[in-house]
């Protein structure tokens, strides 16, 4: 008996001593959590400040780098490679969509017009450089719009 009394102390010190580390554990994350709350506001609010500055879309950096090297490879004459990259804008615009439509459906729309004609152009049965070239430049100039650039 004693030693089973010894054995369901132990048992029990050791739950508790568990118990309160998880409960430490979990609050630690939470004020954590907290602590990056605060400056996420202030962090959002200046993104927030700056998107509005840069679009209302948000941050188009990622998509418009990828039309500045599909129009350079336009540039350069090789469409068949032109093509081929624009297809990684169709699929990250698209994959996109659901997190910047909602922000500003309107110029969503717009630019989806625009990189859709740029597609177009680029898959055309035979593509012209010079539609191409025109398509992306019009496409160029929507992101710079949209940016507040043009």
């Amino acid at each position: 008996m004693p030693n089973q009394h010894s054995i369901a102390r132990l048992v029990t010190a050791v739950s508790a001593v568990v118990l309160v580390a998880l409960a430490t554990g979990c609050s630690k994350p939470a004020d954590q959590g907290g602590a990056s709350t605060a400056p996420a506001p202030s962090a959002n609010a200046s993104t927030t400040s700056q998107g509005k500055a840069v679009s209302k879309l948000g941050d188009l950096t990622a998509f418009r780098s990828i039309a500045t090297d599909v129009a350079t490879i336009v540039e350069e004459g090789d469409l068949p490679a032109a093509k081929t990259r624009i297809k990684d804008l169709e699929v990250a615009w698209d994959s996109a969509e659901a997190g910047l439509k909602p922000r500003a459906a309107d110029d969503w729309h717009v630019l989806d017009k625009a990189i859709d004609k740029a597609l177009s152009a680029l898959r055309a049965d035979t593509p012209s450089q010079a539609d191409s070239k025109a398509a992306m430049g019009a496409l160029l100039k929507t992101f710079d719009t949209l940016e507040g650039k043009a």
